[in-house]
């Protein structure tokens, strides 16, 4: 399984090549990058320059990134709205696919694998106004990422869109057979469980979203800080008909020294 963290871990940080050389040391393979404003600015393309230089000169993948889940540099909390692709509104949703692509320029330069999107906030319901919406923005986003060479995966959330039911009649109906899962383990455990989400999406799993919690809310802690049955996890991974990458996808407010964070990713790896 190829070992993946996600500059999510530093989000209270700008993302500049130092820090890569920490997560490069602690053993990661590839990073999954957390277009987020504050963190990477995707609009800087000084910015974008750097980062790209330091893979171009690195071992370490930039596998994939994370789309943006706000447009602002404080994640909403100046008033800002989410980034959302399925808002009832029009103009919020073109707004959300604008955001989306200008974060996925960065692959112009940047030679990324995927682009993790989110299908709703929270709670987000099911329904045909849903399903229609899913289907627009995932056409639309598709046609902008692939001459760029990236491909999309759908993460599962908590709510009722990204269910693995719902997931598989998104690209069923859409005909979408280049578009595969990001399983998020933390998320899985919050709603039906692993085992059970797992075996409903792993048949399309591309990449996984590894992260801990206590069964009560979406916590990303390291694995083995929460309640997770991590050696039954990873059988289920390993034994997917596409071996997924495994992305540690750590909370930022944990507020750790990147040291610290390079240490217990090596130690997270140990599991992979």
């Amino acid at each position: 399984m190829l070992k993946v963290i996600s500059t999510h871990v530093l989000l209270r940080q700008r993302l500049h090549p130092g820090l890569l050389d920490h997560l490069a040391r602690a053993g990661a393979q590839g990073v999954e990058i957390f277009a987020a404003r504050q963190h990477f600015d995707y609009t800087n393309r000084q910015e974008v320059r750097d980062l790209a230089n330091w893979f171009a000169s690195n071992p370490m993948e930039p596998f994939s990134m994370h789309a943006p889940l706000f447009p602002d540099r404080d994640m909403g909390r100046g008033g800002a709205p989410s980034v959302n692709l399925l808002h009832p509104e029009k103009s919020r949703r073109i707004d959300a696919m604008d955001e989306i692509k200008r974060a996925l320029e960065a692959a112009e330069q940047i030679p990324l694998r995927f682009l993790n999107l989110h299908l709703g906030d929270r709670d987000e319901t099911w329904n045909v106004r849903a399903l229609e919406h899913a289907i627009t923005a995932l056409e639309h986003l598709r046609a902008f990422a692939n001459p760029l060479g990236v491909k999309l995966l759908i993460e599962n959330l908590q709510n009722e869109v990204t269910q693995p039911a719902h997931l598989k009649e998104i690209l069923t109906i859409g005909h979408f057979k280049d578009i595969g899962f990001c399983f998020d383990t933390g998320h899985a455990r919050l709603e039906e469980g692993v085992v059970a989400t797992f075996a409903e999406m792993q048949d399309l799993v591309r990449t996984a979203h590894i992260h801990d919690n206590h069964g009560e809310k979406d916590e990303h802690l390291w694995p083995g800080d929460g309640t997770i049955d991590w050696d039954e996890t990873m059988q289920l991974l390993k034994a997917a008909p596409l071996s997924p990458a495994g992305i540690l996808e750590i909370h930022y407010a944990l507020d750790e020294p990147i040291e610290t964070i390079a240490e217990k990713a090596q130690r997270a790896f140990e599991k992979f």
